[in-house]
C-alpha cells in the first residue's frame, strides 16, 4: 500500500487487512510508523491497527518503522508483535529511506532493539539492497554479510534479505542465502523478493532448497518500496506462492475460501 499514489480509504484498509488475518498467514505486514509528509499513504497507520480483529487463528501483526520515534508510537500498541526496520547496504538507498548513513541505521537499530524489549516485541531487520543496488555503490556478498555480523551482534534474531528492486537473479539469492544461513544458524533468515509472473518461481526454489522458510508476498503482487525507483518493483505474488508452497507440502493452515475474498478484495481496492 506504501507505494500506491491514490489513496486507499482508512475504512478500506480495515477492511482488507481483517480479511487478511483470516486466511491463516503467520504475520500481516499492515502498515507504517513513518511520516505522513514522506508517506501519507501511511498515515492512518494508529486508526487502522485500532479496528484490527487479532483473535481469529494467532496470525501476528508487523509494522514497518523507520527511526526511534517510529518505533516508540509502534511500542505503545499491545496488537503489534514485530517492528521492521529497513536497513541498507547501500548508503545512498539508506539515505534516500531513513534519511541517515548506514552507521547511524546500525545505532538506531541498537535504540529501537531495546525499546523493543521493554515493550515485548521482536524486532526483525530488513537487509535492503542485499543483491545489489542500482545507484553504483558498491556492493558484494561480504559487504551484507559483514553488516548482518554487526546487526546480529545487537542481538537481532529474524533477517530478512531483501531484494527491493528486483535486481537479483536465482543464482544471487542461492548463493546469499545459502551463506548467511550457514554463517548465522541461530538466526531466523527470511527473503522479501521483488519479481515478475516470469521469474518468481526460480528465485523461491533458490531460497527455498537453501534452507529459507520465511517469505513475503502481497496479492497480486502489487506495491513496492516509494523510494526505490521511479516505476515500483512489483512484490512476491502471493497467490503464485501459495499454490506452490502449499504442492509441496507447506502453509497447511491456510484458508482457501478467506484467501479467494481477500484476493477479490484487493482486485477492487488496487485500481
Amino acid at each position: 500500500m506504501q507505494g500506491w499514489k491514490a489513496f486507499i480509504p482508512t475504512e478500506k484498509k480495515i477492511e482488507y487487512i481483517n480479511q487478511l488475518l483470516k486466511v491463516g498467514f503467520d504475520t500481516i505486514d499492515f502498515g507504517s510508523f513513518v511520516s505522513a509528509k514522506t508517506v501519507p499513504q501511511m498515515a492512518d497507520t494508529k486508526e487502522v491497527v485500532e479496528q484490527l480483529d487479532i483473535k481469529r487463528n494467532g496470525t501476528k501483526l508487523l509494522a514497518i518503522i523507520a527511526n526511534v520515534r517510529g518505533a516508540k508510537e509502534a511500542a505503545e500498541f499491545d496488537k503489534i508483535n514485530y517492528l521492521g526496520f529497513p536497513f541498507s547496504v547501500s548508503p545512498t538507498f539508506q539515505k534516500r529511506n531513513t534519511n541517515s548513513s548506514i552507521e547511524q541505521s546500525l545505532e538506531n537499530v541498537k535504540e529501537i532493539k531495546n525499546i523493543c524489549d521493554a515493550n515485548q516485541k521482536e524486532l526483525v531487520v530488513y537487509i535492503s539492497m542485499a543483491f545489489g543496488n542500482p545507484y553504483g555503490d558498491k556492493y558484494n556478498e561480504e559487504i551484507v554479510m559483514e553488516w548482518i555480523k554487526k546487526i546480529a551482534a545487537v542481538g537481532i534474531r529474524i533477517v530478512s534479505l531483501a531484494d527491493t528492486v528486483g535486481v537479483a537473479t536465482a543464482l544471487q539469492v542461492s548463493s546469499t542465502v545459502n551463506k548467511v544461513i550457514s554463517q548465522f544458524p541461530v538466526l531466523e533468515i527470511g527473503v522479501h523478493l521483488h519479481s515478475t509472473n516470469l521469474n518468481w518461481k526460480e528465485k523461491i526454489d533458490s531460497a527455498l532448497q537453501n534452507g529459507c522458510r520465511r517469505f513475503d508476498g502481497a496479492l497480486k503482487g502489487f506495491g513496492g518500496c516509494p523510494f526505490a525507483e521511479d516505476e515500483l518493483v512489483g512484490n512476491m505474488d502471493t497467490e503464485l506462492m501459495i499454490p506452490y508452497f502449499k504442492k509441496l507440502g507447506f502453509l497447511e493452515n491456510i484458508n482457501e475460501t478467506e484467501l479467494l475474498k481477500a484476493g477479490k478484495m484487493a482486485s477492487k481496492i488496487f485500481i
